[in-house]
């Protein structure tokens, strides 16, 4: 892969960077043109309850890793002919990502802070962090096992050291399949979630 942008050169390990750089820019856009322009097509409802963004917020997340998939295509099809692609291809994944992140993890924290007893508010909120950190042990044991699966007699395996004899469009495939899985899981459980509802 280039790493060169004109006359910079930039590692891939800085991609990290544009991805928070591109969560600041979806709360600017969420709360400047998002929200604003669903009021205006129904002022009633006014901006999406913390359910439903968390939701957009997991369908974003398999959209992020369809497009890692397509991306990781071109990459292939460009090594095999000898070409590189520029750092550049991988900003729209980060991008989706980034949204998915403002979507589901801002509104997760609010859902467990105010679903939360009064007494238990600083716990519930704690355990919304706790997921996170769950979910990242978990991909580490999709990788493991997607990688004991795939690397078998021989072969290198969907996630190969050398990434052109891999095929890591197939994991990235996977993991938007598993993403959308658990849209429609969650979204199965939160229709039928009844919200607390405060009295005053």
């Amino acid at each position: 892969m280039d790493m060169r942008v004109m006359s910079f050169t930039i590692p891939a390990a800085s991609m990290v960077s544009f991805e928070v750089v591109c969560v600041l820019a979806w709360v600017v856009v969420y709360g400047s043109v998002i929200v604003p322009a669903l009021r205006s097509f129904s002022p009633a409802s006014g901006e999406p309850s913390q359910l439903r963004r968390m939701g957009a917020g997991r369908l974003l997340m398999a959209c992020a890793m369809a497009v890692a998939a397509l991306v990781e295509m071109r990459r292939l099809d460009a090594a095999g002919t000898g070409e590189s692609i520029i750092i550049t291809w991988q900003m729209p994944q980060y991008f989706v990502l980034a949204g998915a992140e403002v979507f589901c993890y801002i509104a997760q924290l609010e859902f467990f802070y105010s679903e939360a007893p009064e007494s238990m508010k600083s716990m519930c909120t704690s355990f919304a962090l706790l997921t996170v950190a769950l979910g990242s042990y978990t991909s580490s044991l999709i990788y493991a096992v997607v990688n004991a699966l795939t690397a078998t007699g021989g072969r290198p395996g969907w996630i190969s050291d050398d990434l052109d004899q891999g095929h890591l469009d197939y994991f990235f495939w996977t993991m938007a399949a598993l993403c959308t899985l658990n849209f429609v899981v969650y979204s199965a459980f939160a229709r039928n979630y009844q919200v607390k509802t405060v009295v005053s």
